[in-house]
Parts: C-alpha cells; structure tokens; sequence
C-alpha cells in the first residue's frame, strides 16, 4: 500500500491511491447483504473460509499446503489500519488528515462502525479463507490505549492498547477458521507508502530492533497454529538517496536481511510459519532519463533464498493498474513516461507479469520454484469509470485463475456515507453501522470477483517433491542445516556454507563461490549418529584412483556424501562431509570438469545457480564426493572439478 502518488519519489504499489480511490460512487440504497445474496455469493465463490483444513501449512515446490499434504489456496483479504492511516501531517485526531479520510485509530479499520464479528462474517461471506494482518513496528511498541471513539461498535475493546486489540483480531479471526499471517507493514503507525520513513524495513529504526519485533510476534502467536504466517516486509523501496539491494551484503541488502530474520524465527520463535518474502519495490531515480524500475521478484531468478527449513519460502508480489515494471504510479512528482500496467495489452500484461513474478511458480525445479502471493492488488469500485483501469482489473484477474495464484485483495474493509466513500473496499460500513458489500448489485467488481472465487483451482493431495537449493556465501556464513548449527565452528574465519538437512550438494561454481543443493533421486542420506567429517587434505584419496591429477583433492571418504564447503576470500578451504546411512552410496565415479565451461550434462534441473559463471553438476543419481582445485601460480584456488559418484 502507499501515498497519494501527488509527490514524493513514491516507488510504490499505491503511489496513486488517493487520486485513484479518495471518492466513491454510490447508487441506489442498501444497507446489508440479504440472506439470498449472502447465499448465492457463498454459491458463486464456491469456497467456505472455515473450509476444514489442518495447520500448519508449508510448501511442496510451487503449492501450499496444510499439515495433511492437501493444497491450501491463500484466497486472502488484507484488513489493514493496524499499520497506520495518518498521512504525516497535521493532527492525528483529524479524520481528514488519514487517508481517504478513513481514522483506523491505529487498530484494523472499522471497529468504530461495526462489531468484529459482524466484520468477519463479512470476510467468510465474499469467500475469504486468509488474512493478511499488517502491523507496525510502532504498534508492537504503543503503550496508549486505545480511543472509546475508535472501538465505539466494539466496547469491549476499550482501555485496550493497539497491539491487544491486535490479538483480539487474531484471535476471533482464527477461532472463525481463517488462516492469518502476520505482515509488518511499517515502521511507524503512519500510511504507506512514498518517501514517509517506512522505505526499509530499518528506514526509522534499527535492522537489530526490527529483527526482535519479529521474534517477539512469533512468539506471542506461536500458540495459535492458525497464525501460519510471517510476511516479513511491505514494498521495499528507494529513500531520498538509496536504494535497496538484492545480495550486496550492506545495511540495504534486502535478500541477506530477509532470509537471516526468517532463519531467525523459524529457529528461535516458530518453525511452523511460512516465511513470505515480497520483491523489491522500487530502485532508483523516477525521473526520464534516469534509471529506475520495479524489480519485483526477478532477482529471485538469480540469487534465491534457502531456509533452514525446506518447504517454509513463500514469494510476493504487488500489482496495481497505475504502477508499471518501469513506473512509480505516481502522478506529477515522480511521473514519468512509462508504460502502466494498464496500458499494456492482454499478451503484453501477461509477458510483464511472468517475468517480474509468475516465473517463480511456472517454471519447476528451479533453486527459486516457489509459491508466488499476490499479497495486494485491488481496483477502485463503484466510482472507478475509467475503461483502462477495468480492463486491467480484468485482465490481472484472468491471471490470476490462468496461473491459479494465490492471493490477496487489498483492502477488504473501507467507510461509506450513502454509498459514497472509499470505493477500493470490497465492504464497506457508514457511521450508523449500515454495510455497503461488492455484492449489493451496484458494484462493477462484483463478476470479476465472482469468476475469481469460482475458478477452477487445484484441491486435494500435492505430493512431496524434489527439493532445489542455492548456497550463496558471498558475504558471510550460509549454514542451512540445522544439525550444524548447533556444533561449534568448523572452520574459524573462513564463509561457511551447508545444504539444509536432507540434501546434498549436487552442483559447483567454478568462481563466486555458489552451490546447488538438493534431494534429487535420494532423499535425505545423513545418518546422523554417523556424524560428519571436515576434510582439509587428500587423506581419502586412493592413489589408484586419483580422479583429477595435478590437482589438490577434497575428497569425502567412502561412505560419506558433500553437503558443505568452506571458501577464504574465492579459494576454497574445506569440504564437509556427512556419513551416509549403510549401503546407501557407490564408489564409481566420474571427474565433471567446469573450470573452462558449464559442465551440467542434458537438461540440467535446478537453474542457474551461478550467473556469470562456469558449473558443474552430478547427475541426478549422482552424489559429490569431492572438490578439486589447484594452487599454481595465477590459481586463485577456486573450485575446477567435482567428483560425481554413483547413488546406490
């Protein structure tokens, strides 16, 4: 969500909203939903938010799925309001001064205007099974109670602060049988987005703070198992002079924060979340002739995030009709000539979209194939009559059934007085408590959302599949296994990097350090009461079989399997092994050159581990047994060869 697209350098997936969505329309009365529209929308959504579904949930390649194995379709709605409304200027009491003139009282929106649990029967009636909850960081923090004005269809709420009316939602919208995931949203209780101070998740405040707020809301959840998930950050984007990174490894890199805090809580507050990571918001200057886009989710293709967990990564994205792959969606300062996305064609519409985020569920057995949540898109209402802006709203919906996404509506819940208000809602409530739904017969939206929630989806059993993993130590240690973890260094002062437990290493760059790890053909292999040994030598090499000669060999003994290495500076310093389970691993092997060109065989699975450099890879029914390497004059000591032995 963001600002009002007027000013600022915006970068946002809501630059514009306040242009676009600060009037509603409104035609003929009607205050509620009657029993027969309420019937027949629960008829057209053909899904039920209190559908029986077991937690926790967590991801088999590009689907999510709960603790029985069957798909869970996030069919969300993002109840906003928790995160801030005010704009940044004036008084806070001073409902012009928020938003649309929407005062959330710094608790999710609506509470003055309708009971809670009138609120979420609203949700279960438009077919929502999830919500995206945001919050602030200031939130967790703000001891002040509540206003009785702000809680006034809610009395049970007074005297509460905002984060405890934060727990009730939680609670009331879990025990109502709603998934929720929990969505830091800002740093400070002020609305989203442009240059407002909330461009990082450390904007105003420290990376350390933000990384303890989140263990603390995990934990405070961890409990409640239909809380499944942590969406880590909203719309990473550009401050006045920098811009955020994907892998840089400074105070800006948003991949290496990321992927550390949700490590974080799935080892340090709750291993049953799912860790949502959304792309990069915005990067550079939104002036013609400067450099500037939305990179979204394509330096995933890349550079990809590899848990301590498998099956635990989710991806987001954000798409609205103003904003574009090259647009802020601003209007006046940080205009510029670039294409909309509503400006594009269908086909055009779909190519941008599969390649800034799509791409990431559509192609399978890719270090970065994942599950993609489209976390926010949303349109204007009853007021919205701008052909381009309903075409568009269309057309991404079509995308959406087409590629059976997973989803999230921004916003659900908005005010009206006489129908007339924010239109973007799709339920809104007056001042008397009178509620105004996509559903009333007046709303154009209202087929498209339909089609939507009706659309064909895939159900049932999602079978286990073949896990693809990155290692990337370019900057620092990158140990995924658990088992690791818990021992002590084994090898001080040099970048560590481990698979996570159950795989094994598979694949090598030749230079920039990366690996590729996986589970192909095997399962896991590590008999861990077998242990592992940190090899520095050629103690295992048989002079009878000396796979690469002239060449210094790391090399697993018989029986053991790679799942590690060690690099100082771009040389390689050791190899880790780990002790496979009796009769599980051959002893025939082949030497896999890489150090003058790819050496993956046909068809390679996983992707492109290492742009921009040499690899070798096993085949899939293949484990690395050894690196080798060479110290002669110009060798800077990196990888050349790996040694590929057959699985058992």
């Amino acid at each position: 969500m963001g600002t009002t697209g007027t000013t600022g350098i915006a970068g946002t997936a809501e630059a514009a909203r306040a242009v676009n969505s600060g009037t509603g329309g409104g035609i003929a009365s009607g205050t509620a939903l009657g029993a027969g529209a309420v019937g027949a929308t629960r008829t057209a959504a053909g899904t039920a938010a209190a559908a029986e579904w077991t937690p926790p949930l967590s991801t088999r390649g590009r689907w999510i799925v709960d603790a029985d194995g069957d798909r869970f379709k996030l069919r969300s709605g993002n109840w906003h309001g928790a995160s801030g409304t005010w704009n940044g200027s004036g008084s806070t009491d001073d409902d012009a001064n928020h938003h649309a003139g929407e005062n959330s009282g710094r608790i999710p929106l609506g509470l003055d205007r309708a009971p809670m649990a009138e609120i979420i029967a609203g949700f279960q009636e438009i077919g929502i099974n999830s919500i995206r909850l945001p919050f602030s960081n200031e939130m967790i923090h703000d001891g002040r109670p509540v206003t009785d004005d702000s809680v006034a269809a809610n009395p049970s709420l007074r005297g509460m602060t905002p984060l405890q009316v934060y727990d009730v939602a939680v609670r009331e919208l879990t025990a109502a049988g709603l998934a929720v995931i929990l969505n830091n949203h800002t740093n400070t209780t002020r609305w989203c987005c442009g240059v407002d101070g909330n461009e990082r998740w450390n904007a105003s405040q420290s990376t350390e703070t933000w990384e303890n707020d989140w263990l603390f809301m995990a934990r405070r959840y961890k409990d409640n198992q239909r809380v499944v998930g942590a969406d880590l950050y909203n719309e990473v984007r550009r401050n006045v002079w920098d811009d955020p990174n994907w892998g840089l490894g400074d105070n800006h890199d948003w991949f290496t924060v990321s992927q550390r805090v949700g490590d974080r809580i799935l080892t340090e507050a709750d291993p049953d979340l799912l860790i949502v990571v959304e792309g990069i918001n915005w990067t550079g200057i939104p002036v013609d002739g400067f450099a500037h886009e939305r990179p979204t989710l394509e330096p995933a293709r890349h550079l990809s995030h590899t848990l301590v967990d498998s099956g635990k990564l989710v991806y987001s994205a954000h798409f609205y009709d103003y904003t574009g792959p090259n647009h802020s969606g601003a209007t006046g300062t940080g205009e510029t000539s670039d294409p909309r996305y509503r400006d594009f064609s269908p086909g055009e519409l779909i190519d941008v979209l599969n390649r800034q985020a799509f791409f990431v569920t559509a192609e399978q057995d890719r270090h970065f194939t994942a599950p993609v949540w489209i976390s926010e898109f949303g349109v204007g209402g009853r007021d919205e009559t701008g052909a381009k802006q309903r075409a568009w709203f269309e057309n991404f919906v079509d995308q959406l059934i087409r590629t059976d996404a997973d989803f999230a509506y921004w916003p659900l819940v908005g005010w009206h007085e006489d129908r007339r208000g924010n239109g973007w809602a799709l339920l809104h409530w007056d001042a008397a408590g009178h509620r105004m739904g996509v559903y009333d017969g007046d709303d154009w939206r209202a087929a498209a959302w339909t089609r939507l929630m009706a659309a064909p989806a895939r159900t049932g059993h999602v079978e286990p599949v073949t896990e693809w993993s990155m290692l990337s130590p370019d900057h620092g240690d990158v140990v995924q296994s658990r088992r690791m973890r818990a021992l002590p260094d084994w090898n001080p002062g040099a970048r560590k990097a481990v698979c996570p437990d159950g795989q094994r290493i598979v694949g090598l760059a030749h230079t920039g350090n990366r690996a590729l790890c996986s589970d192909v053909s095997a399962g896991a292999l590590w008999d861990a009461a077998r242990g592992h040994e940190v090899v520095v030598d050629e103690r295992h090499v048989r002079p009878s079989q000396d796979w690469a000669s002239g060449y210094t060999k790391l090399q697993c003994a018989d029986g053991q399997f790679l799942i590690g290495y060690s690099v100082r500076g771009s040389a390689v310093s050791a190899a880790l092994c780990a002790t496979a389970r009796a009769g599980e691993l051959g002893t025939s092997g082949r030497t896999v050159w890489f150090d003058r060109g790819d050496n993956r065989g046909e068809a390679p699975k996983g992707g492109d581990f290492a742009h921009g450099h040499y690899k070798g890879q096993c085949a899939d029914d293949e484990y690395a047994a050894g690196i080798a390497y060479t110290g002669r004059f110009g060798s800077s000591r990196t990888p050349d060869a790996l040694y590929c032995r057959k699985l058992s």
